[in-house]
């Protein structure tokens, strides 16, 4: 075993990783649900950036409903900008899993 080419190896990945770390702070992904009632918008870093509410929800009758329909959008746009995420980082190792990157 070559321990300057393995060491060539491990900084390579460690750039790759540095490099799809910060494209997954960039990545936005939207879920939307009640046939498009209820958007929700979230970033890499997990952040909720947006949520559209059609007007038409907004009746107090529909509170439950609503409150139902907000958290299946936060939460599917959470899960889909991890999955993006994951994607990349393990595109960037290789598919080699990393204990504290996943």
């Amino acid at each position: 075993m070559n321990i300057a080419k393995l060491m060539k190896q491990a900084q390579k990945v460690q750039g790759d990783v540095a490099r799809a770390q910060e494209e997954v702070l960039k990545v936005e992904q939207s879920y939307t649900v009640g046939g498009g009632a209820v958007k929700a918008t979230a970033r890499g870093d997990n952040q909720l950036l947006d949520i559209k509410i059609d007007p038409a929800l907004l009746n107090p009758a529909e509170a439950e409903a609503l409150h139902d329909m907000l958290l299946d959008a936060v939460n599917g746009a959470l899960k889909a900008v991890q999955k993006e995420a994951n994607d990349k980082l393990s595109a960037a190792t290789s598919g080699m899993h990393i204990p504290g990157l996943f």
